[in-house]
């Protein structure tokens, strides 16, 4: 029995994957097994309502087959395989190879040699988590429940904690693993009578760093400035946007950062005819204020992320043939230049770019560092703007600019004379976050947020809170 001495009959995932790849009759295959565990606690009206964990596993087996007119790949998931399944999913997605066409990102399979460092050792059991995780958060949420129902304040949210752990193994003689924790706290506060309410959000490894109180002490002020109630009609207004919202807008830029989409001509890192480096996109050319940095780092401190690349599906920005390959720092945007675009090792080959894999986390700071003012100190300095809690239910609409609308949500509050003066009505927004990059009058000190609209998907952020000096703010909305 190797790893994590799984009880009988019940294969552990070190053996699954090395039995997939006995299995497998394909050129190249790639196995990656995911076993997660996850915690949950829910609460309404100063209560708690349920709590929860769960366990699972997926299997995704990666089979590459060599034909005449190149390689073709195809990529299978499931859960609940085990010893008597894995079979049937190996040759399924070697049939699904043979039936798809040559894959146009085909790269020979990467070996020890291109695997990232780090990570858990290959042998180890899986990581897990528990309802212990939130041992000390508990009381703590109980105190907040306490001091809520003093106050006449109701608490609402959902606390989630997850850990899986990824075996990743090739044909190639790769065998890697990775531990990923992920935690997430959203917690809604509101007045008595539901007119008023409030968000707060925070991302975590393990709840020890979650201050409730403190966020609790922030929601009770934001339902304060709740009950002066000003109507202000579209427009552009100087406004202050919280890391939560910076993130958000952040996250949409990396997920258009394709260098093979850019080079085609299809997004708002494409170069004009004539301008750019040259290969038909816009990298070494300046699109944001001097001192602006954005980057990726798989061991930024609180942010830890895989390594190694990770990848279950091909599309412009990554490749399946590209698992296991090791991940560095990479800065997207440097001093206010693009440095970077996201590439795989085909669309680098193609476009003359530096590789530079997805990263899964995502980070900005301005050139005052962890010297510049946090939201609090910008607030204080604002003669008369905006400030938001939050956005979310945000689209595309113009991808040549990356033109973005969506809607503010859970308070957008007016400042006068350095003072919260009473909270407005939702605005709709049209902004393209790359514009905006250039438009920053303010960068405030970066903290580690909870992206709202990416809760589900991307959680790993750092972000410095903006100050915009005339946000479109295109239309009132309705929404509360």
């Amino acid at each position: 029995m190797t790893g994590n001495g799984a009880a009988a009959g019940v294969a552990s995932a070190q053996e699954l994957a090395e039995r997939a790849l006995q299995l497998s009759r394909a050129d190249g295959a790639v196995v990656l097994v995911d076993e997660s565990s996850a915690a949950n606690l829910r609460w309404a009206n100063n209560t708690l309502t349920t709590n929860g964990v769960a366990e699972g596993r997926t299997v995704t087996v990666i089979s590459t087959v060599n034909g005449g007119q190149g390689t073709s790949a195809a990529v299978l998931s499931r859960s609940g395989v085990d010893r008597d399944t894995i079979e049937d999913l190996v040759r399924a997605s070697e049939q699904a190879a043979r039936d798809a066409g040559p894959a146009e990102d085909a790269q020979p399979l990467a070996g020890p040699e291109a695997a990232g460092a780090g990570g858990s050792a290959w042998q180890d059991a899986p990581a897990t988590t528990s309802i212990d995780v939130f041992s000390s958060f508990a009381p703590e949420l109980g105190e907040a429940f306490d001091a809520a129902r003093a106050a006449g304040r109701l608490l609402f949210g959902f606390a989630s904690h997850s850990m899986t752990s990824t075996y990743l193994a090739t044909s190639a003689g790769l065998r890697l693993k990775h531990d990923q924790p992920n935690g997430t706290l959203e917690l809604n506060a509101k007045s008595a009578d539901f007119a008023r309410s409030a968000w707060a959000g925070a991302y975590t490894k393990d709840f020890a760093d979650v201050d409730v109180q403190a966020l609790g002490t922030q929601l009770a002020q934001r339902l304060d400035w709740q009950k002066r109630r000003i109507e202000l009609p579209a427009g552009r207004y100087e406004t202050l946007l919280p890391p939560s919202a910076v993130a958000d807008l952040s996250i949409f830029m990396l997920l258009v950062a394709s260098a093979r989409d850019a080079a085609d001509g299809r997004t708002v890192f494409s170069a004009p005819r004539g301008e750019g480096s040259g290969n038909g996109t816009k990298v070494g050319s300046r699109i944001g204020i001097e001192g602006l940095r954005l980057w990726s780092d798989p061991s930024a401190p609180g942010l830890e992320a895989a390594p190694f690349n990770i990848a279950r599906y091909s599309s412009g920005s990554q490749s399946v043939f590209d698992n296991g390959l090791a991940l560095e720092p990479v800065d997207w945007v440097r001093d206010g230049v693009l440095e970077r675009l996201v590439t795989t090792r085909h669309s680098a080959a193609a476009t003359g770019l530096p590789l530079a894999p997805p990263g899964d986390n995502l980070l900005m700071e301005g050139s005052g560092g962890a010297d510049a003012p946090g939201l609090e100190e910008m607030t204080r300095s604002t003669d008369r703007g905006l400030l938001l809690t939050c956005l979310w239910y945000i689209r595309e609409v113009d991808p040549q600019s990356l033109l973005l609308t969506g809607l503010t949500r859970d308070g957008v509050y007016l400042v006068e004379g350095g003072e919260v003066t009473g909270v407005v009505n939702n605005f709709r927004f049209n902004e393209s976050p790359v514009d905006l990059l250039g438009r920053i009058a303010e960068m405030g000190r970066r903290e580690q947020c909870l992206p709202r609209e990416w809760t589900d998907y991307f959680t790993r952020t750092a972000m410095p809170p903006l100050r915009i000096g005339d946000f479109n703010m295109s239309s009132v909305s309705k929404a509360s």
